[in-house]
This record gives structure tokens, sequence and C-alpha cells, in this order.
């Protein structure tokens, strides 16, 4: 397998896959910070949309985890 094979299957690895998770989990504080502010200003539809980018980051997460189990030991660039 080549190297460049290799790159192009990181994201159907493990470690590409925990890759993935924590850049979405670091979305996270970002959405956090935004429904702070929207709960200081008392502003109802930026905290409604932060409650819903809250809920894809979650989503997202829980279908990362999944694939992450899937992979079990098939792992793309171990073999």
């Amino acid at each position: 397998m080549s190297k460049l094979s290799k790159a192009k299957d990181f994201k159907k690895s493990k470690s590409g896959t925990y890759l993935s998770m924590a850049t979405t989990a670091f979305g996270a504080l970002g959405v956090a910070k935004q429904i702070k502010k929207a709960r200081a200003e008392h502003d109802t539809l930026r905290l409604i949309d932060a409650t819903v980018s809250a809920v894809a980051i979650v989503t997202g997460l829980a279908l990362l985890y999944r694939e992450l189990k899937r992979l079990g030991d098939d792992d793309v660039l171990l073999g």
C-alpha cells in the first residue's frame, strides 16, 4: 500500500476518527461561549441557534463513536 493511499484512508482509521472527535469536541467550546453570551444578553434566537449547534455536536460525536466501535481491530493504517 502506497503512502498516498494510506493518507487517503486516514479518515477511515482509528487515528483519523480520534482526530475528528477531538476537532468536534473543540467546536463545543465555541458553542458553550455562544450559549453563555446569549444567556447574558437574553437573546432567545441566539440561544436557540447555540442549542441546535450543541445538539449537532453531540450527534456528530455519537456518530464518530459508533464509527470507532465499528472499526474495532480492522484499522486501515495498521493493516
